[in-house]
């Protein structure tokens, strides 16, 4: 094959809006160890600022902030037209809020702490190849 007939293989990108700066950290080298593009926010305003967010392949929120939570972040995101895959960090998890966050359009809840794997397996049910 000549250079003309290849082409590059785009990474996914991972949005993660996080305001603890240790967490955020930690997950953003745990995901570009596995071949993600990370784009990482401290806050939702900061995210929802960033014209690029609606490239993302997936968004990783957590529930709680200090402005919008992770929740109405993801309807606003939604009512912009942006429709992949979403994931909910929370360390708060009610039925309440699960059934708020399932009916925004997030796939998986992670009820923090969580491990490294349980993570990369929620992101594997859900992004699709």
């Amino acid at each position: 094959m000549d250079a003309g007939t290849t082409t590059a293989r785009k990474r996914p990108i991972a949005v993660i809006l996080e305001d603890d700066h240790g967490v955020r950290r930690s997950l953003q080298l745990l995901l570009q160890g596995k071949n993600f593009e990370v784009k990482a926010h401290a806050s939702a305003t900061a995210l929802l600022a960033d014209p690029e967010v609606l490239n993302a392949s997936c968004l990783i929120a957590d529930f709680i902030l200090s402005e919008l939570d992770g929740i109405t972040v993801l309807e606003t995101l939604r009512r912009r037209g942006w429709a992949g895959p979403a994931l909910l960090m929370t360390a708060f998890g009610t039925e309440q809020i699960a059934d708020r966050a399932r009916a925004a359009g997030f796939c998986e809840i992670l009820a923090k702490p969580f491990r490294d794997h349980a993570l990369l397996n929620a992101l594997g049910r859900v992004m699709v190849s």
